[in-house]
C-alpha cells in the first residue's frame, strides 16, 4: 500500500497553552513544530495563525508572515491556511482573507460560507482565479448534500473536489470511533480526493482505518491532544511519531 499523506494541524482555532503548554501559538512556534512535525512524518501543515493576545486571526499580514518563514525553514511541506470563522469572522472576512493572501491551498467550511449567498460563489471563484487549491470541510452528510448542491449549481467550481471529512466536534468526552466515517462514504462514494480528522483518544485508530480506504489523514492538536490511553503527547511532533509507528504495523 501506497505510504498515506499526513497533515498535522497543530493548534487550531479555540485551545491555548492552559490545554497544553505545547500548543504552539506564536509563529516562531508553529514554525518550530512543523519542522519537528516533517521530521516525524507529516507532509503538510494545516495553518491557523492567532492575534497578538492569542487569539484566531484571519489577517492576511500574519498569514504571509507565517507562509514565509514556513517556507524557508520547512520548503518541503505544503502549507494548507484555514479560513474558519469559528464564530468570529463573517463571509466578507473570509473572502478578503482569501484574495488578501492568495495561498496555495485553503480549507472552507461550507456551511460557513452558506451564511452569506451573496458572497459564496465569489469565494469561489477567487480561488479558482488565484490557483488557489480548495478543500471543503465536511462536518456530516448535510454538508455532503450541500457541496453536490452548489456544484450543481455552479456555485462550486470544477476541479475543486478536494474533502475532509470531520469525525465528531470539539465537545467534553469526544470519542471518534472509525465507524463515524461511514456516512460520509456512502453520501459520497464518488469522492477521489478526500482526507479525514477525527476527536478524542480514538483519533489515531479512526485515521488508520481511513487509510485503509484511501484516505488522507489529518492528525495534531487541533482534534486531539491525547493518544488511546488517555495519555496527552508530549507534542505535536509525538503525536505524528505515534501515528507513523501505528500505520507501520497496521499496514505492514
Amino acid at each position: 500500500m501506497q505510504r498515506p499523506f499526513i497533515m498535522v494541524a497543530p493548534n487550531g482555532a479555540r485551545r491555548g497553552k492552559a490545554e497544553h503548554p505545547a500548543l504552539p501559538i506564536s509563529i516562531d512556534e508553529i514554525v518550530d513544530c512543523a519542522a519537528d512535525c516533517a521530521a516525524a512524518g507529516a507532509d503538510a501543515l494545516h495553518l491557523h495563525v492567532r492575534d497578538a493576545d492569542g487569539v484566531h486571526s484571519l489577517d492576511a499580514g500574519r498569514y504571509r508572515e507565517a507562509l514565509g518563514e514556513l517556507a524557508l525553514k520547512v520548503p518541503g511541506m505544503r502549507v494548507q491556511i484555514t479560513t474558519e470563522a469559528a464564530g468570529l469572522f463573517d463571509v466578507g472576512a473570509q473572502l478578503d482573507c482569501l484574495t488578501g493572501v492568495a495561498p496555495g491551498w485553503a480549507s472552507i467550511s461550507i456551511r460557513e460560507i452558506a451564511r452569506d449567498m451573496d458572497l459564496a460563489p465569489r469565494i469561489y471563484a477567487a480561488c479558482a482565479e488565484q490557483g488557489t487549491e480548495v478543500q471543503h470541510i465536511l462536518y456530516d452528510t448535510g454538508d455532503v448534500a450541500l457541496l453536490r448542491n452548489w456544484r450543481g449549481r455552479g456555485v462550486v467550481r470544477p476541479g475543486q473536489d478536494g474533502v475532509i471529512f470531520v469525525l465528531g466536534r470539539y465537545a467534553a468526552g469526544q470519542v471518534s470511533t472509525p465507524d463515524d466515517l461511514r456516512p460520509f462514504r456512502e453520501a459520497m462514494p464518488d469522492a477521489t480526493d478526500w482526507m479525514v480528522c477525527a476527536f478524542g483518544p480514538a483519533e489515531h485508530d479512526c485515521l488508520v482505518s481511513a487509510t485503509l480506504e484511501g484516505g488522507k489523514l489529518r492528525a495534531g492538536f487541533e482534534n486531539s491532544l491525547v493518544g488511546p490511553d488517555g495519555r496527552p503527547h508530549t507534542n505535536n511532533a509525538a503525536s505524528i511519531a505515534a501515528l507513523r509507528s501505528q500505520l507501520e504495523g497496521g499496514l505492514s
